[in-house]
Formats: C-alpha cells, sequence, structure tokens
C-alpha cells in the first residue's frame, strides 16, 4: 500500500484533517490517498511563502543556478517513482512519462541558465547628473496551479523559472495526479529549496474552487501562473483581476495542422499521427484539425488513414503500443459525443472503434466542416479531424475559426511559402514542416486568443516572473522649480 501524500508548507509535511483518493483510471484501484487542504492549510502555505520570499530573493544568481541543478538531478533521481505514480494517476505509458521527465530536468537546468540573465539597462535621463536604471526584481510569492496530462513538465514549468528570478512559490498541485506533483516538490526540497521557499498543496476536487480563491486573495502572493482548461482560466484571470494581481495562462487548444498541395505527404502524415495521437491526444498543442487542399486530400487521407490503423491502443503497463488510457470515462465520453455528431452531420469515420473502458483507439474523421463540434469544441482525446479546403487562402482562414490559438503548423516543400501561410495563422506557435507538438525549454511558449496571454520559457519567462522598476542616482545637485 502506497503512503499519504502530505502538504508540505515551510519545508516541513503538514497533515490536513481531510483526505481524498485519486482512482487508477485502469484498473479502478486506489492509485493515490492525499491531504484535502483546508483554506487554513492554503493560507499557512502563503504565509510560509512570503516569510521565505525575502531572504531567497536576497540569495545571489550562481548560488541559485547551483540550487537549481541540484533540483534537475533530484528529479532525475526519482525516475522509478515517477514513473510508477504517472501509470497509476492518468494511465500514462512508461514512454510518456520518461518523456515528461526528460524535459522536465532541461526546464530546470535552463531556469538554472536563466539565473545570471535577469539583467536591465541604463536609460538616457534628460536630467543632468541622474543616472536612470530600469531594474528587474522578484516579484515576491508565485502561485503556480499544474495539470495533470503532462505532470512532471508542467508542474516543474510552474515553479523552476519563478525560482530562477528569486521567488519563492506554491505549486497547487492537480487532484488527478497528487502523487506526481509531490514527487517534484520532495525533490526540490533535498535540493534545498525548504524553508517555504517551495510549498505543495493538494486539495479535494470539490474544495478547489475555495482553496485557490484564498491563495490568490493572499496578500503575499503577487503572481499566479496557471495551465488548464480555458472554463477554469477565465475564473482564475477573474479572481486574480479583483485583487490586480498579473496572472500568466496557457489554456485549451485547437490546434490546425496545413497540409498544402506542395508538401511532402509521408512526413505530413508522419507530423499529423503523432501530434494528434501522443498521449492520446491529452496535449494542450495537439493537433485536432488536419486542413488539407483539396488537389491532394484523398491522397492524404488514404495514407493517414493506413498509418492511424497501425497504431493499436492497449493497458499502458504492458508498454506495447503507442496509445495507453485516457485519463478517465469523462474524457471517453466527451470523445465519442464529438465523433457521433460529426457523423450525424455528414462526415466520414475512417479509423475508429469502441472503446474499452480508458482505452480509447483512435479515431479519425474525414469531410469535418465548421458547422460541427468537432471542429470547433477541443476534444482533448484520441480523436482528430480532416478538413478540406479549396485553396491557401480557404486553408489560412479555416485555421483562424476558432476561438483557440496556442500551436499550429504548416506542410509545403517551399519554405517561402511555410512561413508565408505561419505568419497569418493567429496562434502563438507555429512550426513549418514539423508537428504541432513541440516544447523546448527555452522557447517563448503560450497561446493568444482563447489559449491565454503570457509566455513561459527561455527569457520570455524571466518578464511573467519579476518586476520592472524604474531606480534613479543624482550625482550632483540638482535645480528645484519651488
Amino acid at each position: 500500500m502506497t503512503s499519504r501524500v502530505n502538504l508540505s508548507v515551510g519545508g516541513t509535511k503538514r497533515v490536513a484533517t481531510a483526505t481524498f483518493d485519486r482512482i487508477d483510471p485502469v484498473t479502478g484501484s486506489v492509485a493515490t490517498a492525499a491531504d484535502a487542504a483546508s483554506v487554513a492549510d492554503a493560507v499557512a502555505a502563503a504565509d510560509a511563502a512570503g516569510k521565505a520570499a525575502p531572504a531567497w530573493a536576497a540569495i545571489g544568481p550562481n548560488a541559485r543556478r547551483a540550487m537549481l541543478m541540484k533540483a534537475a538531478d533530484a528529479l532525475e533521481a526519482r525516475r522509478d517513482d515517477f514513473v510508477a505514480a504517472m501509470m497509476s494517476e492518468i494511465g500514462a505509458t512508461q514512454g510518456w512519462a520518461g518523456f515528461n521527465l526528460m524535459l522536465a530536468a532541461g526546464i530546470v537546468r535552463e531556469a538554472a541558465a536563466m539565473t545570471t540573465q535577469i539583467g536591465g539597462e541604463i536609460i538616457p535621463s534628460d536630467k543632468p547628473g541622474c543616472i536612470a536604471m530600469a531594474l528587474r526584481e522578484p516579484a515576491g510569492v508565485i502561485l503556480g496551479i499544474a495539470p495533470w496530462n503532462a505532470p512532471i513538465i508542467l508542474g516543474v514549468r510552474a515553479i523552476a523559472m519563478p525560482l530562477a528570478c528569486g521567488n519563492s512559490v506554491i505549486l497547487k498541485a492537480s487532484e488527478q495526479c497528487p502523487r506526481t506533483h509531490a514527487l517534484i516538490v520532495a525533490a526540490f526540497i533535498d535540493a534545498g529549496f525548504g524553508d517555504g521557499i517551495v510549498n505543495l498543496i493538494t486539495n479535494a476536487p470539490a474544495d478547489a474552487g475555495e482553496i485557490v480563491g484564498a491563495m490568490i486573495d493572499h496578500p503575499a502572493v503577487r503572481r499566479i501562473n496557471f495551465t488548464g482548461s480555458t472554463a477554469v482560466g477565465r475564473i482564475i484571470a477573474k479572481r486574480a483581476a479583483e485583487q490586480l494581481k498579473p496572472v500568466l495562462l496557457e489554456l485549451g487548444g485547437k490546434a490546425p495542422l496545413i497540409v498544402l498541395d506542395d508538401a511532402d505527404l509521408d512526413e505530413a502524415v508522419k507530423a499529423a499521427a503523432f501530434g494528434a495521437f501522443m498521449n492520446s491526444g491529452q496535449i494542450c498543442m495537439s493537433t485536432e484539425r488536419i486542413i488539407v487542399l483539396d488537389a491532394i486530400a484523398d491522397d492524404f487521407a488514404a495514407r493517414f488513414k493506413a498509418k492511424v490503423a497501425a497504431m493499436p491502443v492497449s493497458d499502458p503497463r504492458e508498454g506495447t503500443t503507442p496509445l495507453g488510457a485516457v485519463v478517465d470515462q469523462k474524457t471517453v465520453d466527451h470523445v465519442q459525443s464529438l465523433i457521433d455528431d460529426a457523423v450525424a452531420a455528414g462526415a466520414d469515420l475512417l479509423v475508429g472503434g469502441d472503446a474499452d473502458g480508458v482505452l480509447m483507439p483512435a479515431h479519425v474523421v474525414d469531410r469535418v466542416t465548421p458547422d460541427m463540434k468537432l471542429f470547433r469544441d477541443e476534444s482533448f482525446g484520441p480523436v482528430v479531424g480532416i478538413i478540406r479546403a479549396r485553396d491557401e487562402a480557404h486553408a489560412i482562414a479555416l485555421a483562424n475559426d476558432t476561438e483557440y490559438g496556442l500551436s499550429a503548423a504548416v506542410f509545403t516543400r517551399d519554405t517561402a511559402r511555410g512561413l508565408r501561410v505561419a505568419r497569418q495563422i493567429h496562434s502563438g506557435i507555429c512550426h513549418v514542416n514539423g508537428p504541432t507538438v513541440h516544447d523546448e525549454a527555452q522557447m517563448p511558449f503560450g497561446g493568444t486568443k482563447a489559449s491565454g496571454y503570457g509566455r513561459f520559457g527561455g527569457k520570455a519567462g524571466i518578464d511573467s516572473f519579476t518586476e520592472l522598476r524604474w531606480v534613479t542616482i543624482e550625482t550632483q545637485p540638482g535645480h528645484i522649480p519651488i
């Protein structure tokens, strides 16, 4: 029997008065028993982070760097524990768990490299003898709220750059993977981020609004970063706005992959299959709409059907197939409803099959049109629609016909054409001749429109987690007009 996951407040274990269970979506047994924080627990975490913030902000950049490098090593040392936690809590495959850990360690090391890049500038002043500086300083306490679908990557991303910038943090774990997120905090505390620099709050699903609201309202919390659904992101943004606190939001997506008439179809097929079905389509960047020009649509659809039909699903613990489980039955039901709606409206189901519990096979639906729910609603599961476009301009219009704007892709043998099309797509990220699913620690990651605002990663992430201040020094007697 696994041990209970406790809160971590001020660098020490804090035991809540209640617990909740996370159920293994594949077996139906209890995967994790975790503490269900109360409002008092959440306030205690914010108090601890606030108390730790000044001393941590005063630490030099190379000392921060050294501790972050230790944290990356501590994460990797827990590989087996992370894999086991992800497989039991969210039904992840071993490959997806291993990739999560690899990229997460890279995110921490990239954050470590940024500690000496938090610079400023001297700005010429019109006032004689005045030295004017723009300085970036830590904001204070950062509340990071991470989701379940890429739990190590996104849990680490919620805290690594804030720490590099000299902030203390609270990680609000996902209710669907509390053990996975607790392992992250344990690794950071082992690396020296105790005494309130890094804190962990886990909560029962029914208490999420109250717990998060209490931390947003806490005066010590100065920034909130949230990765998750657009619906919840709107709630968090409104609550933070009442406190005039900045928010970084990385939300939903409906990523288009455009295949132009001069594309290498074999490469487009490979990228589309990876983008649509990696982690069973449960990635914010997942390819959800394949927009293909009419001239090559039949050829593409035939090749894509053959590719996806050869991608079976099975129990992720067996590790024998590219597709594993989805996170819960609700996902299966939602995806199936989108498929049923599209087929009823005239779309063609090219690849599919019945789900066995949460083991849902890959689905490809051809001849999807904008009036179908599959065109508009985020599926976040193993289904992708093929939409046929008359020409390049129509393909761009279809790609932009969505409330979302996170990731996109364009396939063409003409690089200049690809760049021209990419520049016309309304998204925070676009790849020419590459899949929509692509993440690197040093890149400015984020979206537009209903996919959120702000950027994680590299130097762009520094802006999100620091205050820009104007400071002056007078070097000679000044003239005062009164």
